[in-house]
């Protein structure tokens, strides 16, 4: 296969992922798509390019028009992110299922094992590493690109979870065999088979908060994971979250509340522990505190002792 520059090959090989293209995040929205085509748009442009070398500025031109400015295009509507997204989505799956997706990046690599509530904030930041001189040079873009579109396939891979293997149907199956349960929860009364599993209000919470932190709007994510602890104040994992957006929106105070919070939840949580010694929280009051509810073995302990 050709690797030169501007062929057919090169051409059909970075245009597969066209957020890689504009070096932006999967999780953009139209606006922030818009704003970096733009950024890119006007490095590349020829009064910008006039006063390099013809190399340069034959690039430049090339990578614009036939790269930058159709990427654009399939990621400014609805319908072309949605279409990319689930382009993507096959290929992690089918890359998954061979065992083949794998992270040869460092950037990647790391993302591959970074704990769940710090995803989205590890990929935004080195996305926006890999982008910032992007487009400094071919070379730069070659390299560049490519770790891009690996990063949004780990990234990707990440929040699909486990891809699902199913067995092949050997023969035909009786009915009973693959009668569904009935539940019987108060949206069904009935007691007639349900469409889908309860809905978990918390986690849209979540999942409204993390686009925010990728958008960088902290405060509307503060909202939000507010909301989630609300429903679950017992989750160590919503409160460390919590405590990270007030951190990266720069209330401290709160930030500490929250991360100590998750540390009496769970005492283990990595990323709480990783804020905490960030932050120099003096931990020795929770570690006594933790010692003291085992010795007791709360309810169930004293209930047995009395008796």
């Amino acid at each position: 296969m050709s690797t030169a520059p501007f062929s057919p090959d090169w051409i059909k090989r970075y245009s597969a992922d066209p957020y890689a293209v504009l070096g932006i995040a999967v999780t953009a929205d139209e606006r922030r798509i818009l704003k970096r085509y733009r950024q890119v748009a006007k490095q590349l442009h020829p009064d910008i390019q006039a006063t390099e070398e013809e190399s340069g500025r034959e690039f430049a031109n090339q990578v614009l028009t036939r790269l930058v400015n159709p990427a654009y295009q399939r990621l400014k509507q609805d319908k072309g992110r949605s279409e990319t997204l689930a382009t993507l989505r096959f290929k992690v799956r089918r890359l998954s299922r061979e065992q083949k997706l794998l992270a040869r990046g460092e950037l990647a690599k790391q993302l591959k094992e970074n704990p769940e509530p710090e995803v989205d904030v590890f990929y935004e930041q080195a996305l926006s590493k890999l982008s910032e001189a992007q487009y400094s040079s071919s070379d730069a873009f070659a390299r560049r690109t490519a770790a891009i579109a690996e990063l949004n396939l780990i990234y990707l891979r990440r929040k699909m979870g486990e891809p699902v293997i199913r067995e092949k149907r050997t023969g035909l199956v009786s009915s009973a065999a693959v009668q569904q349960p009935v539940t019987v929860t108060a949206d069904n009364v009935s007691g007639q088979p349900v469409s889908g599993p309860p809905i978990n209000y918390a986690q849209r919470h979540i999942d409204r908060a993390k686009t925010y932190i990728a958008n960088k709007k902290y405060a509307q994510a503060i909202q939000e994971l507010r909301d989630a602890v609300r429903i679950e104040s017992s989750n160590s994992d919503y409160h460390t979250m919590l405590g990270q957006a007030y951190l990266l929106n720069k209330m401290g105070g709160m930030a500490k509340v929250h991360i100590r919070q998750a540390l009496k939840l769970n005492s283990r949580n990595p990323v709480a522990l990783k804020y905490a010694k960030q932050m120099n929280l003096d931990l020795s009051d929770l570690s006594g505190s933790e010692t003291k509810k085992k010795k007791s073995g709360g309810l169930f302990g004293r209930f047995a002792k009395k008796h």
